[in-house]
C-alpha cells in the first residue's frame, strides 16, 4: 500500500513471487468512471473508491477461501479503506511502501502508459492517513530495490504467522 508511483505492482510481484503466491492488481479493478476521472487529473474521493475497495475484499476473500495466497497491490491510503478490506479478510496485513513526495512525482512523472498522471501526487499524499501502529502492517524504505523490499515483506509476513 501506498501512494502512486511507490513501487506497489513491482513489489506484490516480488512478495508473490518469493512466497508462492499470486499478485491482486489493484488498478486493474477501477471501473472506467474512476480511470477517466485520474485521466483528466481529477482525484478520487472515498465515494468513488467504495465499490472498487469491495471489489476487492471480495477478490482477496475469494482467493483465501481457495486455498491462494493472494498478493494486493492496492493504495489503501487510508485507516477506513484498510479496515474495509480487514473486514473483508481478517488478519490481512499491510505492506506501507514509504517515500517522499518529490520521489514520487520523480517516479510519476516518468512512468509511461499509466492514467495516474504526476498532477495527482499532491491529492495522494494528501489523502494519506499512514498506517503507523496499526496491527500487522510492515513500513518499509521504497527506494529499497524491488527485490529487497519483496524478501523484507515475504520475511515479515512469514515471521507475523509463526507467532
Amino acid at each position: 500500500m501506498g501512494v502512486s508511483g511507490c513501487g506497489k505492482s513491482e513489489v506484490g510481484k516480488a512478495i508473490a513471487h518469493r512466497s508462492e503466491g499470486h499478485l491482486i492488481e489493484g488498478d486493474a479493478f477501477h471501473p472506467a468512471a474512476n480511470i477517466e476521472k485520474m485521466s483528466a487529473g481529477h482525484p478520487l474521493n472515498d465515494q468513488d473508491r467504495a465499490g472498487w475497495l469491495d471489489i476487492l475484499g471480495e477478490e482477496l476473500a475469494k482467493a483465501v477461501a481457495n486455498g491462494e495466497r493472494p498478493v494486493l497491490a492496492c493504495s489503501a491510503l487510508k485507516l477506513s479503506y484498510r479496515e474495509k478490506l480487514r473486514h473483508a479478510v481478517p488478519n490481512l496485513g499491510f505492506v506501507f511502501l514509504e517515500l517522499s513526495r518529490e520521489v514520487a512525482q520523480e517516479r510519476v512523472s516518468h512512468r509511461p502508459g499509466h492514467f495516474m498522471p504526476a498532477s495527482l501526487i499532491d491529492s495522494q499524499f494528501a489523502t494519506l492517513e499512514p498506517p503507523t501502529g496499526e496491527a500487522l502492517t510492515l513500513t518499509v524504505d521504497a527506494t529499497q530495490p524491488i527485490e529487497t523490499l519483496g524478501e523484507q515483506a515475504a520475511d515479515w509476513w512469514a515471521a507475523s504467522r509463526q507467532s
